[in-house]
C-alpha cells in the first residue's frame, strides 16, 4: 500500500522541523545565561537548583555567540511560528480526521500481546507491520509528542514569558510556579530532542530516500503514481 501524507502535514512538518531547530539552539544560548533549574516560583541561588546544566557550545546555538537578547529574539519569533503551526495541524488533523484514522489507538491495540508483538517487530527491522498508516509504537509515541510534547512547550513558555504573569498569575500557579514552568520546558525539550534522533535514526534504517519523498511529495514512490 502506498501511504500519502497530506499537503497540510507536510507543510507542517517542514514549519515544525525549522522552527524546532531555531527554538533548540536558541534556548540553548538563553540557558547559557543561568544554567540552573529550579522547582516553585523563585530560583536564584545555585545552591538551591535541582539541576545544573552544562555551558552549551557556541557552534550549538543561535546566534553562535553569546549573546542573550539576540538568542530571545530568535526564540520569541520562532516560538510564534511554532505555535501557529502546531494550532494549524491540530485543527486540519480533526478536520480531515488524521488524528483519529491515523494516530488515535484502539482498546484492543493495548493488549500485553499486541504490544509484545509491535516491539517485536520493532526490534526485527519490520516498520511495516501495522493495520493503518502508523503502527502501534509510532502511534504512541506520535500521539505522546503531538498531544503533549509540543503542546506543552506552547504552555510552559508562555508561563515563563514577563508578559504573562501580570495578566494571568493563575495559569503559572497551574505549572507549580515560573521557575517549575522553567524546568518542565527544559524537560519536554529535551524529550522532544531525544523523539528526533530516534525519529530520524528509524528513518534512516527504514529507508530514507521514500521516507523523504514521502513527506515531500506525498508519495512513497513504492509503487507508480497514478493520475
Amino acid at each position: 500500500m502506498t501511504k500519502r501524507h497530506s499537503l497540510a502535514t507536510r507543510i507542517w512538518h517542514w514549519f515544525n522541523v525549522v522552527a524546532l531547530i531555531v527554538l533548540f539552539m536558541s534556548g540553548l544560548n538563553i540557558s547559557n545565561a543561568h544554567r540552573y533549574l529550579y522547582w516553585g516560583d523563585y530560583g536564584f541561588d545555585p545552591a538551591d537548583a535541582w539541576l545544573s546544566v552544562i555551558r552549551f557550545p557556541t557552534w550549538a546555538t543561535i546566534p553562535q555567540r553569546y549573546d542573550l537578547a539576540e538568542a530571545r529574539d530568535w526564540h520569541n519569533t520562532a516560538a510564534w511560528i511554532f505555535a501557529l503551526a502546531l494550532l494549524g495541524m491540530w485543527i486540519a488533523s480533526l478536520v480531515n480526521r488524521h488524528f483519529r484514522r491515523d494516530i488515535a489507538t484502539k482498546a484492543r491495540e493495548w493488549s500485553p500481546s499486541a504490544l509484545w508483538h509491535d516491539i517485536r517487530e520493532h526490534l526485527r527491522g519490520n516498520f511495516e507491520h501495522g493495520e493503518g498508516k502508523y503502527n502501534l509504537l509510532q502511534k504512541i509515541s506520535y500521539g505522546f509528542v503531538l498531544g503533549v510534547f509540543l503542546p506543552m512547550m506552547v504552555l510552559t513558555g508562555m508561563a515563563i514569558s514577563p508578559g504573562v504573569e501580570p495578566i494571568a498569575p493563575w495559569f503559572i500557579d497551574l505549572l507549580g510556579g515560573r521557575q517549575s514552568a522553567r524546568s518542565l520546558h527544559f524537560i519536554f525539550a529535551w524529550g522532544i530532542f531525544g523523539f528526533f534522533v530516534v525519529h530520524v535514526a528509524l528513518v534512516i534504517v527504514s529507508g530514507p530516500i521514500w521516507q523523504l519523498r514521502a513527506m515531500i511529495t506525498g508519495r512513497t514512490g513504492k509503487e507508480p503514481a497514478h493520475g
